[in-house]
């Protein structure tokens, strides 16, 4: 099952994404193929104040422990994560 994990960062975090990305980066690559997509999400002066990623996982406790387990979530980075199920239809 496809889940979208979209997590919005703290206010006035952007040196805590900074300083954790390679770590995130590497999380996320070791999900292999069920990655389907992954990236930051951007403001108006185009710097990263969130994520977006979507995982192929067996159920939401799957989902829920890969958000945990993230090095961004670890760090703090994250005031909100929304986790759900995402059905893909194009392309």
């Amino acid at each position: 099952m496809l889940f979208l994990i979209h997590a919005f960062d703290k206010p006035d975090h952007l040196q805590t994404r900074m300083d954790n990305r390679p770590e995130h980066v590497a999380y996320l690559k070791s999900f292999g193929e069920r990655l389907q997509a992954a990236g930051p999400t951007l403001d108006a002066g185009e710097n990263m104040n969130g994520s977006l990623v979507i995982l192929e996982l067996a159920d939401l406790a799957e989902a829920e422990a890969f958000a945990a387990n993230d090095p961004y979530a670890k760090a703090g980075l994250f005031e909100k994560v929304i986790i759900q199920p995402w059905k893909k239809v194009l392309p």
